[in-house]
């Protein structure tokens, strides 16, 4: 192929690089997503390219114009991921689609074969006879569908959480679970796995649907299955990690501040769109939304926690490092970009008047009011139980949040710019309130 040509082709490429770009949302949140995304991609806690990440929020929040922009670091007990195979052997030679879980111990770099033992759910696994999977790999199965409010996330992330823990304990050599996600694709779905303690680490890992399909449907035959597993992943301690911190300050400095929280790490199958690049750019934009009408009456202030994938480190280590400063009200995003459709609260009675408000700014944006609890986020829940907080959360709609959830599939396309926009207006109308609110914010 000649050199003009080529040169003719890379000419081509860059204009309709750029064009595409010109094409694209120029809101500070668009642009924050798109470039993090871009610039950066997976973010791993512990990485290289978690830590690539904070020196990119910390230039580029300071190049918003936000104040006291910092990065405050801490360990964890990371994780690094290795090779990742797994092939049925018997009955029916199958390659399957698998990846490794956080915290997995690895297999020799040979990998490891077994009978591979089905089980239809968590509970059933739970019920089965201490010992009675010696020599064998568990495999764990579950019923995950899709909602709007992603509240099958907790019931059935128990396969994951602590399915490998149990198996451990009943003798498995290593156990593969069905993803945890409502996606028909054949993408397995990562996430960290936690052994209890004392408790003898294994290798873990997850499959696709698609995958977990077939085993079940051999499962079903009554023939015995075999299969073949690597997983070189491992724990690795004392890795770096860290928060960045920024803040719109207030006009009245002794008002307990509001934390705006998100996390900046990723899963590194994906490029951490939706989870959560996402959500900090929605908390940065609606923030500097803010300051454009005006300096608020308290600080606010945005976390982009880091480690948040590993076990929440973020949020535990900005508690402890600033326990000793007052907060009002927390509130985090952390589930997708898609619009925001309901409303919770968690304040004193005494600020009914207050949620009234809120949920009256937000009615015309299509917002309901919810009748249960706010909670949070796992980065600023830690602060949350700690002071004791007033919480407001924004339920964004999770319909097809675990199609994409901890899989290859989290990339900047699957981002809706109207309803991430959406989000944004939702989160500015409720600072515009409760930034300005003088009386006291307590929570329940």
């Amino acid at each position: 192929m000649n050199t003009a040509f080529l040169r003719a082709a890379a000419l081509s490429a860059l204009v309709l690089s750029t064009a595409a770009r010109a094409d694209e949302p120029q809101t500070t949140a668009w642009r924050i997503l798109a470039d993090l995304t871009t610039e950066i991609g997976p973010r791993l806690p512990g990485s290289p390219r978690e830590a690539a990440a904070r020196d990119w929020a910390v230039a580029r929040l300071s190049a918003l114009g936000l104040a006291n922009v910092r990065s405050e670091a801490f360990p964890i007990q990371g994780w690094v991921r290795g090779e990742e195979q797994s092939r049925l052997t018997a009955p029916y030679p199958q390659a399957l689609h698998i990846t490794a879980l956080g915290n997995s111990a690895p297999t020799p770099a040979g990998g490891i074969s077994g009978e591979l033992v089905y089980f239809p759910s968590f509970q059933a696994l739970q019920a089965a006879p201490e010992g009675s999977l010696k020599g064998r790999i568990a495999f764990i199965d579950h019923a995950m569908r899709a909602n709007q409010d992603g509240s099958g996330y907790g019931p059935y992330g128990q396969a994951r959480r602590q399915g490998p823990s149990v198996a451990a304990a009943k003798g498995a050599v290593a156990v593969v679970i069905r993803s945890i996600g409502t996606d028909h694709n054949r993408d397995p779905h990562t996430g960290v796995t936690n052994f209890a303690k004392g408790a003898a680490a294994i290798p873990a890992g997850a499959v696709s649907n698609p995958d977990a399909d077939l085993i079940a449907r051999v499962a079903r035959t009554g023939k015995p299955m075999q299969l073949a597993l690597t997983l070189t992943g491992k724990p690795q301690a004392n890795l770096p990690s860290g928060n960045v911190i920024a803040e719109v300050p207030g006009r009245d400095p002794s008002l307990p501040a509001i934390l705006l929280g998100c996390h900046l790490d990723s899963w590194d199958l994906g490029t951490g769109a939706i989870d959560d690049a996402s959500g900090c750019a929605i908390i940065t934009d609606a923030a500097l939304r803010l300051r454009a009408q005006g300096q608020p009456l308290r600080t606010v202030r945005l976390l982009w926690a880091g480690s948040e994938e590993l076990g929440g480190f973020g949020g535990q280590a900005y508690a402890a490092a600033h326990a000793d400063q007052p907060h009002a009200l927390a509130m985090e995003s952390d589930f997708g970009a898609d619009r925001v459709w309901r409303v919770r609260f968690r304040l004193a009675e005494t600020n009914r008047p207050l949620a009234d408000r809120v949920a009256a700014a937000l009615a015309p944006l299509g917002i309901v009011r919810g009748n249960t609890v706010a909670n949070g986020g796992t980065d600023v829940e830690p602060i949350i139980e700690r002071q004791k907080l007033a919480v407001i959360d924004l339920d964004q709609d999770g319909t097809r949040y675990f199609d994409l959830h901890h899989t290859p599939d989290d990339t900047l396309d699957k981002v809706d710019p109207a309803q991430l926009e959406q989000n944004v207006q939702a989160w500015t109308a409720v600072l515009g309130i409760v930034a300005n609110e003088p009386g006291p914010l307590g929570g329940q």
